[in-house]
């Protein structure tokens, strides 16, 4: 008897102590999502800080100040939502973890921006609007300023929702909205936008038409064939030859501007004699590691992993290179503007303009990517690393085609797009087969048509709400852009 009073009392002091510790957890577990928004309002404000000492006025100019921090809040919404498309399907694939996608998407982003960004960016984004209906470079600036917290608040909503949008798009949309509510309907080139609106269709599909016909082709040239490990030693180096000639065309094309100017007939040189060097290093190396593999399709996966893993860093750094001019397109407009007092269709990026685009889609990407990275690369369909490295393929193989065709394309499109071919390919040839077991099995145990469909390989919730979000990037933006310029307007003019 005498024990049993200190024994209540230290079982009334663990349950305490639990609780006590259940509340520090459930603290800690709210707080998260407060840090990721301190770290980037932080940035933001360096950013901000940062342009008064760059910015080559005779005096402190808010309107850039205020520029520079929307810039900023650009970039960070970018690396939460569009570097999402390079290593979704690498981290799908299970080929990285997310953590070192995160810091190869950081690297290989910031990197294309600050080596290879171009030096050149249109700031009335590719001829949306004439400059020549803009009466004055007040109403200009205020124009690209509302052009740029509208796409900004606008990639921002579609990562909270959880879509991959495209920037460039939410670009243009807001630049068109802030021309329209300046200078009326007469000011857009209605053919450029009627362009880019084809675009939404002819991207997605011509990348998902790709990546299923390679996915075709693996099936049929290794993975249906007896001997899976002597097929893949046959023809995975040539496939990853083709990749390595690809993505050197890609990024001779849309990578290396700053460095230097390379036509289409020349990329392709670069690109067969690059692809070939690689097909002729990759077979020993293939064939080495494929030594010992069982005769199964498991071991497959192994071969593909390293290409994916080079494709997603390489698609990271073209994007880098290619995406963050635009999306910093109008703060380097607004800079120009306020520095000449006039302004032109096309300027100079400043270096600390590009700092501020690769720092922020690092700060996003780290922060706020993994949920983008996790719809694209296994909630829209399972990827493995042949499905994801079709994807890859598919993407850089159509944004050349797009280069040669004169189209505007999102990579954005491009990827999700090779996300669902698989996912549409894979539903079709499980389709198919089970059509063909199931006329050959008894009427009692054949698969109702109810049950088949029930049995769907890509998500068709997260099908619709992409494709929506897709369709009314560009008059959202626009519609933003126009409130908030005719609200600046009013305020400051």
């Amino acid at each position: 008897m005498p024990d049993s009073k200190p024994t209540n009392q230290w079982k009334t002091l663990d349950r305490d102590l639990g609780r006590i510790g259940a509340v520090e957890y459930a603290t800690q577990y709210v707080s998260r999502p407060l840090v990721g928004l301190g770290i980037s309002l932080a940035f933001i404000i360096v950013a901000a800080l940062t342009s008064t000492l760059f910015f080559g006025g005779d005096s402190v100019s808010y309107v850039v100040i205020a520029a520079a921090a929307f810039g900023a809040y650009m970039a960070v919404n970018i690396g939460a939502n569009d570097v999402a498309n390079n290593m979704g399907p690498a981290v799908g694939a299970n080929a990285l973890t997310m953590g070192g996608a995160i810091v190869i998407a950081a690297l290989c982003e910031s990197a294309g921006a600050l080596l290879a960004g171009g030096d050149v960016v249109s700031t009335i984004s590719k001829g949306i609007i004439d400059p020549e209906s803009v009466s004055s470079s007040e109403v200009f600036i205020w124009a690209m300023m509302a052009a740029l917290i509208s796409s900004a608040l606008w990639v921002n909503l579609a990562t909270w929702v959880g879509a991959p949008v495209s920037t460039t798009h939410s670009v243009v949309g807001g630049v068109m909205g802030a021309g329209v509510a300046a200078a009326g309907f007469a000011a857009v080139n209605w053919p450029t936008m009627g362009a880019i609106a084809a675009s939404w269709v002819i991207s997605p599909v011509l990348g998902g038409v790709i990546a299923a016909a390679f996915l075709a082709f693996i099936k049929t040239a290794i993975i249906y064939q007896d001997d899976k490990i002597a097929a893949a030693r046959r023809w995975v180096p040539v496939l990853i030859g083709i990749m390595g000639g690809v993505f050197a065309m890609y990024l001779a094309m849309k990578g290396l501007k700053r460095i230097v100017s390379i036509d289409l007939l020349t990329a392709c040189l670069i690109g067969i004699v690059l692809g070939a060097a690689i097909y002729a290093i990759s077979a020993p190396l293939v064939r080495r590691q494929s030594e010992g593999l069982e005769n199964r399709n498991k071991s497959l996966k192994v071969l593909f992993n390293i290409p994916l893993i080079l494709s997603a860093a390489l698609l990271s750094f073209a994007h880098g290179a290619n995406d963050v001019a635009n999306a910093v397109g109008p703060l380097a407009a607004i800079v120009h503007a306020e520095s000449f007092g006039t302004f032109a269709g096309k300027v100079d990026i400043p270096t600390w303009v590009m700092v501020i685009g690769a720092f922020g889609i690092s700060f996003g990407l780290i922060l706020f990517g993994p949920k983008l990275i996790r719809m694209v690369g296994s909630q829209i369909t399972k990827l493995n690393p042949m499905r994801a490295y079709c994807v890859a393929l598919s993407a850089a193989i159509t944004v050349i085609i797009a280069s040669w065709l004169g189209l505007p394309v999102s990579s954005t499109h491009i990827a999700v797009g090779g996300v669902f071919g698989v996912g549409f390919f894979r539903e079709w040839h499980a389709a198919r087969r089970a059509r063909k077991s199931s006329e050959q099995r008894p009427v009692a145990k054949r698969i109702a048509p109810e049950e088949r469909r029930r049995r769907k390989l890509v998500r068709r919730s997260h099908f619709m709400t992409i494709i929506a979000a897709w369709v009314i990037t560009v008059p959202a933006a626009a519609l933003m852009s126009a409130i908030i310029f005719l609200g600046l307007h009013a305020a400051f003019v």
